[in-house]
């Protein structure tokens, strides 16, 4: 997009698209390089606006054609001819491919001689430039996490903010203050954006941070186009009819963060995990957070028209969409929200174990979260199960006292085993 707006008016329209970062301003680059060149970046506005908070796990989810991704979701009418592969079969097949992935690339690059890089000069400052503005943003909208944040390594840190921000960005596609003019034409062509900056042309500065990382880090594309599918998935799809529906789209739209994020936060030299285990455990706290955002926003997403629980578990309890609307909390409604934390706690559970395994400066940030998040399930408790007109959130107080007990934790060495996902 040579300096005009031309490419963004054709694809991210400026009426449709949310400008707290940057997409109105967002252009492209001409060159191939993987490398953003200082006479062609801009940085643009520093303004950021608050927005609904982004549904992020392990950090804190499709080519233009859905058909692309290892594990799209059936179009209108193929669900029945698809229903003998479960969700769990098709998220794990993503899982395995990761893995082998990172493996692979980690062998090559031992075996490799490393060179460096020719850059030009002024690029090495904007880069700095664009990684910093991502800090900022993560440090708003994460500040918990953002702290945790400041142990990794220089290099890890920035990578990991990088990842945030395209999360942010693209979950506010369908949740910022433009989401209602939001189609699914517009997330093919955010994906086509994707394609373009993994291959080392990026359009803004933080699409150049993050172009930057996962041309460092052994960071597959895979978990990001899984992730836009996840946003078309809002779009046309407002009820789940069983657990089955609803843990596909936890993986899309948070799980796909802990994919993303494993390259990044690295394995712990001395641990005895596969890496396909880890990625099962970074999997289960993006099910867990999510189902955790679930159950604390019903009353929320129920004004917006959603419910996103399993129909056939809330009639099995007596329980209709209606008396979700009505937001009325009954002995049925406590009988049901018992059964779904107690599922969201066995996803922490797992995730917990598998933390061990990450490098030694990357599991406090992680277990921070982890402690955190699982602390709303109590609050929700606390509420006597009203997740309709209560918001449950963790105080400050809480936040400050749970973050030595994650630093404590993250001090213990690996476990010599990680037991699989389960998923319940």
């Amino acid at each position: 997009m040579p300096m005009t707006l031309t490419w963004v008016a054709t694809t991210l329209s400026p009426g449709t698209i949310p400008t707290s970062l940057g997409f109105v301003d967002s252009f492209r680059f001409s060159d191939s390089s993987r490398f953003v060149l200082g006479d062609r970046l801009r940085v643009f506005s520093h303004g950021t606006k608050k927005g609904r908070s982004q549904k992020l796990s392990w950090c804190s989810i499709s080519s233009p054609s859905t058909a692309s991704s290892l594990i799209a979701s059936p179009a209108a009418g193929e669900e029945e001819a698809a229903a003998p592969v479960s969700s769990e079969q098709r998220v794990n097949s993503v899982v395995l491919k990761q893995a082998a992935l990172v493996s692979e690339r980690l062998r090559s690059n031992a075996n490799l001689e490393v060179k460096p890089d020719i850059v030009l000069p002024g690029t090495l400052s904007l880069l700095s430039d664009a990684y910093d503005r991502c800090g900022e943003v993560c440090a708003e909208y994460a500040k918990t996490f953002y702290l945790g944040t400041l142990l990794m390594t220089p290099e890890r840190r920035r990578a990991i903010w990088a990842i945030y921000v395209w999360c942010r960005r693209t979950d506010e596609l369908v949740d910022g203050p433009n989401a209602s003019h939001i189609t699914p034409t517009a997330l093919d062509r955010w994906e086509s954006r994707l394609e373009e900056l993994f291959q080392g042309r990026p359009f803004d500065m933080f699409d150049a941070a993050l172009s930057d990382t996962v041309a460092k880090f052994p960071v597959d594309i895979q978990p990001f186009k899984d992730m836009t599918e996840g946003m078309r998935m809002d779009l046309r799809k407002s009820q789940y009819k069983n657990f089955d529906e609803l843990y596909l789209y936890c993986y899309y739209v948070a799980g796909t963060v802990g994919l993303m994020s494993v390259p990044v936060m690295g394995i712990a030299p001395d641990s005895q995990a596969t890496t396909e285990s880890v990625y099962n455990a970074a999997l289960a706290l993006g099910i867990a957070n999510q189902l955790t955002n679930i159950l604390r926003d019903v009353g929320e997403d129920a004004r917006r028209g959603r419910i996103y629980l399993p129909q056939d578990e809330l009639a099995l309890a007596g329980l209709s969409d209606d008396d979700i609307f009505a937001g009325k909390v009954t002995d049925k409604w406590k009988y049901f929200m018992k059964n779904q934390i107690r599922r969201a706690r066995m996803f922490f559970d797992e995730a917990e174990k598998g933390v061990t395994q990450l490098n030694e400066a990357s599991r406090w940030p992680v277990l921070a979260s982890l402690l955190l998040y699982r602390q709303i399930l109590d609050e929700i408790e606390a509420n006597d199960y009203n997740n309709f007109t209560r918001r449950a959130y963790v105080s400050k107080v809480k936040k400050l006292a749970f973050l030595p007990i994650a630093y404590t934790k993250s001090l213990v060495a690996p476990a010599r085993t990680s037991s699989p996902l389960i998923k319940a």
